[in-house]
């Protein structure tokens, strides 16, 4: 493969991705299917979403597949690199969340991404960037040190380093801190790739992507069957409510599609079905909801813990 980015094989390897992880899915629903809505941009591209809703395992899957371009790359992505402002700019992405309906099961959230501003007279510049990140609600020790272990996994062929840099970056990344807590559990977080050539950066993305369902399949097929009842559910809806917080304020892929001109509704799809909020909520003291809190919401060396 030659060393200049080859846009042609990331858009194959993201659609392929993209019908990878649904086909797979889909193995765990009796019934539920993903539908596909394909959509053009305005101002250039598309993408084709595939949404899963109601189904007995899975009660929301947004996996949403974009090839965009634009004449100016929006604020969201250059505010790190400002001297990229006003760069035409082309990005390819995968994005896709699962929200489960069993509350034993845990969110999943995954991304990989690449982008190429280009501008008459400079160098073309490019970069990869994506992660998974994991945000339980009645966690489960194994699980979250297995998701760990399968992100070390990935990460290992390209250096010992690479792990806890982009561990600690996940952490920072998925943090309110207008409610000072994570999101959930981490993972892994990157962006701003390009060292070593594409080449190596673009395989890579791919053992990143190829990684995700074997980091969280087992975990589904584990848990999806447990009991539980309307506290459970009352819970998970609540722990929903920071979800929709940090995608609304934080997220940097919200941001890009909303000042991008996407479409909304691909934008949007991450969010969970049902959800609410309560006024000034603690769980009762020695609960299953306060182990969340004290014992998983606190970034750490996962890898460390004794089973």
């Amino acid at each position: 493969m030659s060393d200049e980015p080859d846009i042609a094989a990331v858009s194959a390897y993201l659609v392929g991705l993209q019908e990878r992880i649904c086909r797979t899915l889909e193995q765990e629903e009796p019934a539920a299917r993903f539908l596909e809505d394909a959509w053009q941009r305005a101002d250039g591209g598309g993408g084709r979403s595939r949404v899963l809703q109601l189904g007995e395992v899975i009660e929301q899957a947004g996996i949403n597949f974009s090839y965009v371009q634009g004449e100016r790359l929006p604020p969201s992505a250059t505010a790190s690199r400002p001297e990229l402002a006003g760069r035409q700019f082309q990005a390819l992405g995968v994005s896709l969340v699962i929200h489960p309906r069993n509350p034993y099961v845990p969110t999943s959230h995954a991304n990989v991404r690449f982008f190429l501003a280009e501008k008459p007279g400079a160098e073309p510049v490019w970069w990869f960037g994506g992660g998974f990140d994991l945000t339980p609600y009645y966690p489960f020790l194994e699980d979250v040190v297995h998701w760990h272990r399968v992100a070390k996994s990935a990460c290992d062929p390209y250096g010992e380093e690479l792990y806890p840099r982009y561990k600690a970056w996940c952490d920072e990344y998925f943090f309110l801190r207008h409610r000072n807590e994570p999101r959930g559990v981490g993972g892994l977080f990157f962006d701003d790739l390009n060292a070593g050539g594409f080449a190596r950066c673009f395989a890579f993305l791919q053992r990143i992507g190829d990684h995700y369902l074997t980091a969280y399949l087992p975990i589904l097929q584990r848990r999806k069957a447990i009991p539980h009842g309307e506290r459970e559910r009352a819970f998970q809806k609540y722990r929903r409510g920071r979800y929709v917080e940090f995608n609304l304020v934080y997220d940097r892929g919200t941001l890009f599609g909303l000042q991008s001109g996407g479409r909304t509704e691909s934008i949007l799809m991450s969010l969970p079905p049902e959800v609410s909020w309560r006024y000034n909520w603690a769980p009762p003291a020695g609960s299953r909801e306060a182990e969340l809190y004290e014992r998983f919401l606190t970034p750490r060396d996962w890898l460390a813990e004794n089973l």
